[in-house]
Order: structure tokens, then C-alpha cells, then sequence
């Protein structure tokens, strides 16, 4: 698909467009996209400006408010759209709730403010939080973010919410310790040991609320991964075959595999880094799920050569590719030829006894596109250690 259907929506930049008109509308297409009732829509779409405060109402003429780490263009609201063979897709809106504060520690109390919020309207327990308010909201926290926030966006108006945490706010160094001592804490006393060996920690997460098995996710930075590597680190969690892990890497990554019995060691992810996520649920079986998310963006041309890797893949997993073609019309009028960045990443997830998810993470573009990229991203041989840029990973 090369354009995109014209549809009643703001342009970014236009005068007079704020950042609440921008996001708020596209979250209300994208409900429709997913058979969300209106009156559920717009409760969310309503909770979404009041987390953003009075940023919503900044002009999109002037800059970001704040660097946000959320998105490349620093719009601090990303949307993400999970889908599962024979079942309705699920739509989800990422927030950083702090976005005004350049200050971590003034970010930190923005974003305690909204969940605790959230917390007295849908009558949850902050009670896990509350136990790791020392780890990462020190008065001295150091960036690229405090809390943000995930609402699963569910019929009925009480969502699935998810807390994400910054494990590097005491200082990078200390973030091995903070994730150790975060799971110990939450009952997880042996999890750090069975995490996999990776470049960092960018986040922990937390479930809240309305969960039918609430997880705690540690998610860690592969730089350099290959297909091999993958399937190495995707056994932590039983039940994603080899085959399917490959398979994946190969359709996200745009990869095309030589001939030959060792193939698959040679390709490798030479941009952005990929990010693992590690789910634990059941105290002392191990992790309970596993995610690999490939940042997409930056080993395509553009957004239509990015769409028709995640349509094929929705394709080959059994699930609904119409979906994500209405989820783009409801972000933006752009060709999507014209950017790269629009679907930012697409990841792989398997909980234990359940179906395979594909979750494709989509940019709301409030400030800027990304422009189309050239230059090979994934490539054999590898280069010399002096050629290789680590990049940080943006979720």
C-alpha cells in the first residue's frame, strides 16, 4: 500500500493543533478500528488528556515539551495494536505522564500522581509499586525516563494497565542491582538468574489492576542479534518452536538467509538493537513468557515496505491483516512511502499456554517523520569493532 486513504484528522503542525487534539483523535479512530464502543473510547480518549495535562494543550507548532525517550520524534504517546489468530486485535496506548518535567525526579512524581489516580477510579492496589519507590524514584534520578504507563485498552471501560520503570535511575551501573533487588522484592528471588546475558536493562514493568495472571517483565537489549541468537534466548520460556523464532527475525528484519547449513548464524542486527522481554508470573517455574521485539524502523526503506513485512507475518501466524491497514488510516494521511517510523517495532510474544501474539508498535508522529532510510541494516560479514555504533534502545 503506498497511500493512504484521506480522512478527517488534523495535520500535524497546523496552527492552532495541539499535541491532545492530535493523539486524542487518533486514539478515537483507532478504537473504532477495533470495535471499541464509543462511550469506552471516549472514556480512555479523556483519560489519556488528563495523564498529559497541560501538555495536551501545547500548540504542535511549538517543540516537544521534553526530549521524551518514548518516540523518536519525542511525542510522549505511542499506540500499539496486538493481534492473535482467531481473536479480536487488541489495541494498547503507551503515555509517559511526566513529559512536561525535564527533572526525572519532578517526572517521577507526575507519573506516581496519574497511576495512583487511576488507581482510586478502577479500584487497584499500587501495593507492588509502592514496595520499589526507593529502586527508582530516587530524589537524584538519572534519565532517559521515570514512569510511564500502558493502558490495554478493553470493552467495559476498565482496562489492563502496565507500569514501565527506569532500572538505570540510580546510574547505569547500579541497574543490574535495582532489577535484581525489584524481583527479589516482588517474590522473584531466583528470576535475575534465569534473565539472559544482554547489553542493558531499559525497563522493568509492572501489571496492574485487572489481570487475570499479573506479570513482572524485565526487558534487555541485544545488540548485534542474530537469528541464532534469538532462538537461544527465546527458550527461556517453552512453547515458540525454532522454526517460528527464525521465521520471524528474518520477516521483521528484511533479512533474505544464504545458503547453507549454517546460514542463519551470519545475519546480524547492526542498527537499533533488539530488546527481549522476560515475563514472570507463577513463583519458582521460571519465566512464564518471552517476547522479542524488532525495532522495524530501522532496517526497512520505509513504512510501506515495513507494513508489508508485518501484514506477511500477521499472515503466516493466522490472524486478521486488514486490521493493521485501517490501524494506519487511522493514524495519518502520509504516503507511506515518505517515512520510515510509523510502525516502530514488531515483536514476537508467547505466554506459556497460550497462542503466539504479534504486536506491531505504532508511532503517533505528532512532531515529525522519520525520512526513509538507505544503507544495509542487517549484513554479513560482520563489520570491525571500530565500524559498529551502539544505539540506545527506544521501546
Amino acid at each position: 500500500m503506498s497511500t493512504l486513504p484521506e480522512q478527517d484528522m488534523p495535520a500535524a503542525g497546523l496552527s492552532g493543533t495541539t499535541l491532545g487534539d492530535h493523539v486524542h483523535g487518533q486514539l478515537l479512530r483507532l478504537g473504532a478500528v477495533v470495535g471499541l464502543r464509543e462511550a469506552d473510547t471516549a472514556l480512555y480518549g479523556q483519560i489519556l488528556l488528563d495523564s498529559l495535562s497541560d501538555t495536551a494543550r501545547r500548540p504542535l507548532s511549538l517543540p516537544p515539551a521534553s526530549p521524551s525517550f518514548l518516540s523518536d520524534d519525542h511525542t510522549p504517546v505511542e499506540f500499539s495494536l496486538a493481534c492473535t489468530a482467531n481473536a479480536d486485535p487488541v489495541l494498547r496506548v503507551l503515555v509517559e505522564p511526566g513529559c512536561a518535567h525535564a527533572d526525572m525526579a519532578d517526572s517521577a512524581r507526575a507519573g506516581l500522581g496519574v497511576i495512583r489516580a487511576m488507581a482510586g477510579r478502577w479500584d487497584f492496589s499500587t501495593d507492588q509499586l509502592d514496595a520499589l519507590e526507593d529502586l527508582f524514584f530516587p530524589t537524584d534520578a538519572e534519565g532517559p525516563l521515570a514512569l510511564w504507563y500502558a493502558l490495554e485498552l478493553r470493552p467495559g471501560g476498565v482496562p489492563g494497565i502496565k507500569v514501565y520503570l527506569n532500572p538505570s535511575a540510580a546510574g547505569s551501573g547500579q541497574a543490574a542491582r535495582t532489577v535484581r533487588e525489584a524481583l527479589r522484592r516482588l517474590g522473584y528471588g531466583q528470576g535475575f538468574g534465569e534473565l539472559p546475558d544482554g547489553a542493558g536493562y531499559p525497563f522493568v514493568a509492572l501489571d496492574l489492576g485487572s489481570w487475570k495472571k499479573p506479570r513482572v517483565k524485565v526487558y534487555v537489549s541485544h545488540p548485534r542479534m542474530s537469528a541464532d541468537d534469538a532462538c537461544a534466548l527465546s527458550r527461556t520460556a517453552s512453547g515458540l518452536s525454532d522454526a517460528d523464532v527464525k521465521d520471524f527475525f528474518h520477516a521483521a528484519a528484511g533479512s533474505v538467509p544464504p545458503a547453507g547449513p549454517d546460514a542463519w548464524n551470519v545475519l546480524r542486527l547492526l542498527r537499533r538493537p533488539a530488546l527481549t522481554c522476560h515475563a514472570f508470573s507463577d513463583r519458582g517455574v521460571g519465566p512464564s513468557g518471552f517476547t522479542l521485539h524488532i525495532p522495524v524502523r530501522d532496517y526497512v526503506r520505509d513504512d510501506e515496505e515495513a507494513s508489508a513485512r508485518a501484514k506477511a507475518l500477521l499472515a503466516q501466524f493466522g490472524m486478521d491483516t486488514s486490521v493493521l491497514d485501517r490501524a494506519l488510516c487511522a493514524l495519518t494521511q502520509r504516503q507511506l512511502a515518505d517515512g520510515a517510523g510509523l510502525i516502530a517495532y514488531l515483536a514476537l510474544a508467547y505466554e506459556r499456554n497460550r497462542q503466539p501474539r504479534i504486536t506491531a508498535y505504532l508511532s503517533s508522529e505528532a512532531y515529525a517523520v522519520r525520512p526513509p532510510l538507505t544503507g544495509p541494516g542487517v549484513t554479513r560479514p560482520e563489520p570491525s569493532p571500530q565500524r559498529h555504533q551502539a544505539l540506545r534502545p527506544s521501546r
